[in-house]
């Protein structure tokens, strides 16, 4: 695949949201399998189930961040203060 003159690249939203619910599902897949083999108490289980889903949060993010850059690539630096942008 050849990249745009833009800097461009090919991002579809379909494959995107695909793959972050996708890697939210595994997290959370995961944190169900470990509330079932250790069958903790429900303090320490709604522990688990919240990191789950805070775990599902991240993964969500990264898959998206990491997809995103791969497309477009780096966002340009910030110009700083009192430049001419």
């Amino acid at each position: 695949m050849t990249e745009p003159e833009d800097g461009r690249g090919d991002l579809s939203i379909g494959r995107l949201a695909v793959y972050a619910m996708g890697a939210a599902t595994a997290v959370l897949v995961l944190a169900t399998v470990i509330i079932l083999v250790l069958k903790p108490g429900p303090v320490l289980g709604l522990i688990v189930g919240l990191l789950g889903v805070a775990g599902a949060i991240a993964a969500m993010g990264y898959v998206s961040k990491r997809m995103t850059r791969n497309a477009y690539g780096r966002d340009p630096e910030d110009p700083k203060p009192g430049s001419d942008r």
